[in-house]
């Protein structure tokens, strides 16, 4: 295959990978195929549509590796469902009785792309490969290799989601700074809400990263400072069974021994209870245009501070959510050696024509490769049975009772 321009966006939320993304599919171009011109659109598919591109120029080739150091993306997303043609109108992106997909189609033709690069989750990456079926049908070859973005690391069949191992890592330097606030009240209830809207990955690791950090420290009960204290009560998980009854009376008893409560909260959690709550009382829930709800408009860290509060008898409750702050971080160590190794495949894959969203195939011994876009899909549960999140839950005294599927 001859490939002449190749062609990058980012899309959907923000993790902390896509500029070092960006950047390292750029330096690897630049190393081994310099003569290939680069394209981004700005905004992910909201500038595919309106044919808004920048071209990498000599600088940003020379200067790539600076993408590296910063969180972001510098490229631009947006949130666009090229199927939901009634959100694209309304949004100016097409006209009425415009297919976006078609929209796309033809302004990836008419741009020359022969190799579009998707850095995104699985909405980003099944559209991209939506877009590349459409392009077949009408004798227009383009290859599509995505790579796997979402701080939830919840992607089917990818073992490990570019930025997630970073957001976790943040969430919890997050949580160390709310949870010194514990002493700022007499019984005190902290909730971290913590981003997954489906899956309790990130929430869970960044109170495994928490504690880590409290194994690193050094008390002193007899000034009040106390490990006991500063660590982490309860993990609430959309894949964990919750009684709040039963979680209340035992947070109770530290309550009443400690003085304070600091709870870790996936903001899935309860998901399913608190909407049923809503639309059961006539209000509207908020969705997205790929049909998600909104969870930052239904607040799940204050609905679950709210059946709390009273019940432990806090006489002062703060909610604080780490989303923002952890997902724009530039990436760790260990996600740019991630990046590394999956932005160099990405390039090699396209180069020889093999489509597919690149990760460690957990269904084929974590071998890293292109996964064919069919088999690719978000919402993918965490498994609440490895060793480490049940020595989690042992050491903060909570019961593991893994949730029945809605």
């Amino acid at each position: 295959m001859s490939v002449r321009r190749v062609a990058l966006l980012t899309a959907g939320g923000f993790a902390p990978c896509l500029s070092s993304a960006v950047g390292g599919l750029i330096e690897r171009y630049t190393e081994i195929a310099p003569e290939i011109e680069i394209i981004a659109y700005q905004h992910g598919y909201y500038g595919l549509l309106r044919g808004d591109k920048i071209v990498v120029d000599a600088e940003g080739r020379a200067k790539a590796h600076l993408l590296h150091k910063f969180g972001g993306s510098p490229i631009g997303n947006s949130r666009v469902k090229l199927t939901n043609a009634a959100d694209c109108v309304k949004r100016g992106l097409v006209q009425e009785g415009q297919d976006p997909l078609q929209v796309a189609a033809e302004q990836l033709k008419a741009d020359g792309v022969d190799v579009l690069h998707t850095i995104g989750g699985d909405d980003t990456n099944t559209t991209a490969a939506d877009l590349a079926a459409y392009l077949a049908e009408h004798d227009y070859g383009l290859t599509v290799v995505g790579l796997p973005k979402t701080i939830d690391n919840d992607v089917v069949p990818i073992k490990q989601s570019l930025g997630a191992w970073t957001a976790a890592e943040e969430a919890a330097g997050f949580a160390a700074n709310v949870i010194g606030e514990h002493r700022s009240g007499p019984r005190m209830l902290i909730v971290h809400e913590v981003m997954g809207r489906h899956c309790g990955w990130l929430t869970a690791a960044a109170a495994a990263e928490y504690r880590k950090w409290l194994d690193t420290q050094e008390w002193v009960p007899s000034l009040g400072l106390t490990r006991e204290r500063w660590d982490i009560h309860a993990v609430f998980l959309p894949e964990l069974a919750l009684d709040i009854e039963a979680e209340a009376a035992r947070l109770k008893a530290i309550m009443d021994s400690q003085g304070n409560v600091n709870i870790f909260l996936s903001e899935g959690a309860g998901m399913h209870e608190i909407v049923e709550q809503l639309e059961a009382s006539g209000a509207e829930v908020p969705r997205d245009p790929f049909g998600h709800v909104k969870l930052d408009t239904i607040n799940p860290g204050q609905w679950f501070a709210k059946q709390f509060a009273e019940k432990l008898g806090a006489e002062k409750v703060m909610v604080q959510k780490s989303g923002y702050y952890s997902r724009a971080a530039a990436p760790n160590a260990d996600d740019l050696r991630l990046i590394k190794s999956m932005t160099d495949l990405a390039v090699e894959c396209a180069l020889r024509g093999e489509a597919g969203v690149i990760g460690h195939d957990e269904e084929d011994g974590d071998r890293l490769k292109a996964i064919a876009f069919p088999r690719i899909a978000g919402g993918k549960a965490f498994d609440v049975s490895q060793p480490w999140f049940g020595a989690l839950l042992e050491g903060i005294g909570q019961p593991l009772v893994p949730a029945t599927a809605h």
